[in-house]
């Protein structure tokens, strides 16, 4: 049997933020039964989704899918436009928000920056939930959405206009620090956060994919294809001398073939990915190779959030 090296990256799978949430869910469960409307997938992950909804969970993309029964509506970890609980109070809908504490620092740092008269550009992923959220803090045109350093170029802002920037919090470090710095020199006197926006979890996963990079010949992301910070790890490997890396979301999606010619291989999990789906794939590797797990650990994890106080009691 081929020998193969797994070099685990550690820290990986859930940060604190997705745990709080998927808590929400099951505790919500418990102590209203079912069932528990979710607004937009709770987490990027489809594993996570179909174990919720299988305890009862419904997932709806609009306030508009769900019945006035009474039951509570959860909002998903990325956060909502202010236009959703609006909505939810309009049709005295019951509603839990589960948005992570870290998405709702960035909300009120644009809203802070809103008050002070600054027009707010947002660093982030069009059309991602978080970014939908964000932008939904405040009224429109009050947040300009740049990707690329392109985009700063391209910006078309009065030199009179005080600025400030903020991040979506699961976004590629180095690459928005270039284009922080992008904005920096094109607007000196921008204003951003005082400490980052890009999350702590982003940041560890993101640093422990460095550090194992260098050492594989292929590494591998187990996370869902809709999760940003998910997709940043595999950019980040191909960034940091590893020849090639694939996102998949469970052992049943490894391509063998790709696989042809690699002694070390990299393994993490985006963040909204749980473990089990780790032990699965290394399971499935175990059945075609004599493995030998090598964790790589950066840094430890100790970071909670408390769920909100109606369900504390749960």
């Amino acid at each position: 049997m081929q020998a193969l090296t797994v070099y685990l990256a550690a820290p990986r799978g859930f940060c604190a933020g997705v745990d709080r949430a998927i808590q929400i869910v099951e505790m919500a469960l418990a102590k209203y039964g079912a069932p528990v409307y979710v607004r937009h997938e709770i987490v990027h992950n489809k594993f996570v989704v179909e174990s919720l909804r299988e305890k009862g969970a419904m997932f709806v993309e609009e306030l508009d899918e769900i019945p006035d029964d009474g039951q509570p509506v959860v909002f998903s970890a990325h956060g909502v436009p202010k236009r959703v609980p609006e909505t939810a109070r309009r049709r005295n809908m019951f509603y839990i928000d589960a948005t992570c504490p870290l998405v709702s620092k960035v909300h009120k740092e644009a809203e802070r920056y809103h008050k002070q008269g600054k027009q707010i550009i947002l660093i982030g992923h069009a059309g991602h939930p978080e970014v939908e959220g964000t932008m939904g803090q405040l009224p429109p045109g009050a947040v300009l959405l740049v990707e690329t350093i392109g985009d700063v170029e391209n910006l078309r802002i009065s030199e009179t206009r005080k600025l400030a920037y903020c991040t979506q919090t699961t976004l590629s470090v180095d690459d928005t620090a270039q284009i922080v710095a992008a904005l920096q020199v094109r607007f000196p006197d921008i204003e951003g956060p005082a400490k980052e926006d890009i999350c702590y979890a982003t940041t560890n996963r993101q640093a422990a994919v460095k550090a194992i990079a260098p050492r594989c010949e292929a590494l591998l992301v187990i996370g869902a294809p809709n999760s940003s910070n998910s997709n940043r790890l595999v950019e980040v490997a191909l960034q940091h001398g590893c020849s090639k890396a694939m996102l998949i979301q469970r052992a049943a999606d490894l391509d063998w073939n790709w696989l042809d010619g690699v002694a070390h291989l990299g393994l993490t999990a985006g963040a909204s990915a749980p473990e089990t789906l780790v032990d699965e794939v290394i399971a499935a590797l175990r059945g075609r190779y004599a493995v030998t797990i090598e964790e790589i650990a950066i840094t430890q994890e100790n970071v909670h959030f408390k769920v909100p106080g109606v369900l504390a009691a749960a």
